[in-house]
């Protein structure tokens, strides 16, 4: 069970010959301003329409690659191969392959999916059906109707296949459900009820995020306020501050468009892009999962950096919106074929990336997109200080100690932030709009919050009183699984000296993990622990030093 890793640099074995035809272009990409672009378009520049094929083409080919590793992704849960690596997978995928989690999860999905739709499968590998399109009707495509759906998603519009799911009864993938960001100014007395609150919230529901706490707060009250939730209301509700959101594509108008401009026939059509002939069978070891799927990333990392610059130029000039779309969102998501918010982020990191040099230093430094990513959100003079420390942690660790530095910020400023999609925006508006309702004058936001807050706290600190034992203790001190490149919660305590080897209670002796990592990794004979917990410990797997996934090299 325990064979000996994949020696030398992952990066150093030559490209699998099935994977070479699709080695992206070297080219030279220099980044342009806005006003540059502006003026390229107006004089009817032919380049920002050859970037607009280009675009699509390159769409096409990273669709065909994310097609291969969403297989690969679901090889790697089969068995004990994941325990083998001492990852769970989206850690693997953003750690590795440098995709988003979200991304990486919904690939997981897709290729766990494709193993029992053949059709599907067949149809998204040859190109025929684009991998947006395959997702969307992934949900519905089985048994006796797989025929017919993958004829519907190989002629219809995203629009059309969604529309069409959700009359079928399927829960079409909402990609392009928009974020919101709840930023609130709190007093000192509030503050600690509200972080009190978020707390016995996490004992309610273990590992949930603070987006996900603040639900169950927003939840409790309006649950007590007997406000009954209208679907049809809360799709049209207007966020106000302190919530800055992002509005919802307009399907009629979509809709509408797809019939004027004869599905956008001026645009010249690309072909689709057959995926690599490259198979994940049972028989692989997790390193061989492991090498094929860091090929693919290599080469998806390539096409990446073209998408994003050519999405960019694209969105900038404006020739979406010529050629009869909605939005740049609705072009991504009819034209490129891809997940919207993915390509969205590449074109707004290249966008960030054309204004400051501190970040294109770091890009030429080999840092990957998703560390870069966590990197254009800092101030200008404090990236090249973090670019040095981004290369030496896991994508976890720098947004974990990012996370940090800007709670401390905004605590010392009395300030509460939280991202969070717009169904938990529009639930934590109703219930500060029902709190206001009791009142007999106006109430600040932060107020609100705190009210939610006690109300939570007086409902739920008698029923949810937990013991005070030592592995408590030591998970409240730990926080998050202490294994390298772990995202998630201690939700368990392990004696890194085993009690049956003389190992004590004490809390050096304990350290947090979570379920994966201790019963499959740990006691699974994969990966084990020496030291002292909880900052001198060494991990060890399959005998060698683990100090969490190494990147694909570029």
């Amino acid at each position: 069970m325990q064979g000996e890793p994949a020696t030398g640099d992952p990066g150093a074995t030559a490209t699998a010959p099935a994977l070479a035809a699709l080695a992206p272009p070297a080219v030279d990409l220099p980044p342009f301003t806005a006003a540059e672009l502006r003026a390229w378009f107006r004089a009817g520049a032919p380049e920002i329409e050859d970037c607009e094929r280009l675009l699509a083409w390159s769409a096409r080919i990273r669709g065909a690659l994310d097609v291969a590793i969403a297989e690969g992704l679901a090889a790697l849960c089969q068995g004990d191969r994941l325990a083998a690596l001492a990852c769970h997978v989206d850690d693997y995928a953003v750690e590795v392959l440098d995709l988003r989690r979200s991304a990486a999860l919904a690939l997981v999905r897709l290729g766990r999916g494709l193993r029992s739709r053949p059709l599907l499968r067949a149809a998204l590998r040859s190109g025929r059906v684009r991998l947006r399109a395959g997702q969307a009707v992934l949900p519905v495509a089985t048994g006796e109707g797989e025929a017919e759906w993958v004829e519907r998603a190989a002629r219809l519009t995203v629009r059309e296949l969604e529309e069409a799911v959700r009359r079928a009864g399927g829960v079409a993938p909402d990609d392009d459900e928009p974020w919101s960001r709840l930023d609130v100014a709190l007093e000192p007395d509030d503050r600690v009820l509200v972080d009190e609150a978020l707390a016995l919230a996490g004992e309610a529901v273990p590992g949930a995020s603070r987006m996900e706490r603040l639900e169950a707060l927003a939840q409790e009250f309006l649950a007590e306020a007997g406000a009954d939730a209208d679907a049809d209301e809360d799709e049209r509700r207007v966020l106000w501050p302190p919530f800055r959101a992002a509005g919802r594509g307009d399907r009629q108008r979509r809709a509408a468009l797809e019939a004027e401009t004869d599905r956008w026939s001026v645009l010249p059509g690309v072909s689709g892009q057959p995926s690599p002939d490259v198979t994940f069978d049972d028989a692989m070891t997790a390193d061989e999962v492991d090498a094929l799927l860091r090929e693919l990333g290599r080469l998806r990392a390539g096409w990446d950096d073209l998408l994003g610059y050519c999405a960019d130029v694209v969105k900038q000039s404006g020739l979406w919106r010529i050629a009869g779309f909605t939005s740049f969102r609705h072009y991504l998501d009819e034209r490129v074929g891809l997940p919207a918010r993915a390509v969205e982020q590449r074109a707004a990191l290249e966008r960030r990336l054309s204004a400051s040099p501190a970040l294109r230093e770091a890009r030429r430094q080999k840092v990957g997109f998703e560390k870069l990513r966590l990197l254009s959100r800092l101030p200008e003079r404090e990236i090249g200080p973090w670019t040095v420390r981004a290369k030496a942690l896991t994508c976890v660790a720098l947004s974990r100690a990012l996370d940090g530095e800007r709670e401390r910020q905004l605590r010392g400023r009395r300030k509460l932030s939280a991202p969070m999609p717009r169904r938990i925006a529009v639930l934590l508006a109703a219930a500060i709009e029902a709190v206001r309702a009791r009142c007999d004058r106006p109430v600040p936001s932060g107020k609100c919050l705190a009210i939610l807050a006690w109300h939570f706290l007086e409902t739920w600190r008698k029923l949810l009183n937990p013991r005070r034992t030592r592995s408590r203790e030591v998970r409240e001190r730990d926080g998050h699984c202490r294994v390298p490149g772990c995202s998630r919660r201690a939700t368990h305590a392990h004696h890194v000296e085993f009690r049956s080897h003389g190992g004590g209670d004490d809390p050096e002796n304990l350290v947090g993990l979570c379920a994966f990592h201790h019963l499959c990794c740990v006691h699974g004979g994969w990966l084990r622990v020496t030291g002292r917990a909880p900052d001198a410990l060494t991990w060890i797997l399959r005998g060698r030093v683990w100090t969490g996934p190494a990147p694909a090299a570029p």
